[in-house]
């Protein structure tokens, strides 16, 4: 039998228990977060894939994580090529060069800190000379030019996908300027302003054409990047009735020049005509211009100073001492422009590639893309000339 005594500490212990159960379940940390997801990595090129095509824009995505560095490099001297990042995606600057090995290297972290890593090998297109473009751009780099002078892309292999690589062609300008592309062939393109450049302006050519598609296998070789700027304004004016040739600098009248230009037989053509080049001394000869040497008008002339050229059929301006009787009364020459010695020296230091000289009161025309004469073509035709006209 149980005393009450006995009762009471059964009664002290179980509630000692109790309470001793009830503490138990309590914690003094948080229980652990759940593991979120691994980030996956992607790039849209695989580890060892081969003859991957140059004009591939390489991309790394990031799926459940944020993306870190992003490395893609190869050549002969490790070229890293660089890119953005805009939200989960990296995206290459550029195009891949032809018969690479490139090796890309991406991390990302997911939200709880866990890093993954991507590393591929892959191996670019090999391309031949004879599928890819070269673009060859006037003005020079660095080139103080007079205001008609173009921008002018020769290519030596044809583009058949004009539209796409004029897309990549950019010229802009300070002050910016109204301007347009116009293809005067498969090989040739002009960018030429609505009006003559301001005199002054910075001009800024980016052509992005590396390893673009030009249509019929064929791929840009090269990017150019050029910046020039505009001189002085020197527009001559070359009136054949009058035999002058009259030089505007900065829109005033600088000097007026008694010339002879080309006889009734040769006569110098009417149009607008840029300064093409310029040799302080060259030798003429007659058969660049389609006369033999057994003609009786035949010439083949050394040393020829201070000539400028206008047309690709040979029309220059230069000194013509011999002619000096016929400065400024007759026209003689064979299509050139003539004057004294001193004029035409001064006429060659006051002028520069891209210089404006007119022609007025002839007969016979110019004919189109004998030399650079984008100026003789009206501002809306010029402007359909463009690969994008219309689109």
């Amino acid at each position: 039998m149980i005393s009450s005594f006995s009762r009471v500490v059964v009664a002290a212990v179980a509630a000692l228990v109790l309470v001793g159960c009830s503490d138990s379940g309590a914690s003094d940390t948080e229980p652990a977060a759940a593991a979120g997801p691994e980030p996956v990595l992607s790039a849209n090129v695989t580890d060892g894939q081969t003859d991957v095509p140059v004009e591939t824009i390489v991309t790394v995505d990031v799926e459940d994580g944020e993306l870190g560095e992003v490395v893609v490099r190869g050549g002969e001297d490790d070229a890293v090529i660089e890119g953005t990042v805009d939200g989960a995606r990296w995206t290459a600057a550029e195009r891949l060069e032809p018969a690479v090995d490139y090796t890309l290297q991406a991390t990302a972290s997911g939200t709880d800190g866990q890093q993954t890593e991507l590393e591929t090998g892959f191996t670019s297109q090999s391309l031949t000379l004879d599928e890819q473009t070269y673009p060859s751009v006037a003005p020079l780099q660095g080139e103080t030019v007079g205001v008609g002078m173009p921008v002018i892309v020769n290519f030596d292999l044809p583009v058949e996908d004009r539209a796409t690589f004029e897309q990549h062609m950019a010229v802009t300008s300070e002050p910016q300027v109204e301007g347009a592309w116009n293809w005067i062939s498969d090989r040739v393109v002009h960018w030429r302003p609505k009006e003559y450049w301001p005199a002054g302006t910075k001009v800024h050519v980016d052509l992005q054409l590396n390893s673009l598609p030009a249509g019929q296998g064929i791929y840009g070789q090269q990017n150019q990047v050029v910046d020039f700027e505009v001189g002085s304004s020197v527009v001559s004016t070359v009136d054949v009735n009058a035999h002058t040739l009259t030089v505007d600098i900065d829109g005033q009248t600088a000097r007026t020049i008694p010339v002879s230009s080309g006889a009734p037989q040769w006569a110098s053509r009417e149009g607008t005509k840029i300064v093409m080049e310029k040799f302080d001394t060259i030798d003429m000869d007659a058969a660049t211009t389609g006369v033999d040497s057994s003609d009786p008008n035949y010439y083949n002339m050394k040393g020829v100073k201070w000539a400028m050229r206008l047309t690709n059929s040979g029309e220059f301006i230069h000194a013509a001492p011999w002619s000096a009787g016929s400065h400024g009364r007759a026209n003689v020459s064979h299509g050139c422009v003539g004057m004294g010695t001193e004029d035409a020296g001064w006429l060659y230091q006051n002028s520069k590639r891209g210089d404006v000289v007119n022609f007025v009161g002839s007969t016979r025309a110019l004919e189109p893309q004998n030399g650079w004469t984008d100026w003789n073509v009206d501002w809306e035709t010029w402007q359909s000339g463009s690969a994008l006209a219309g689109a």
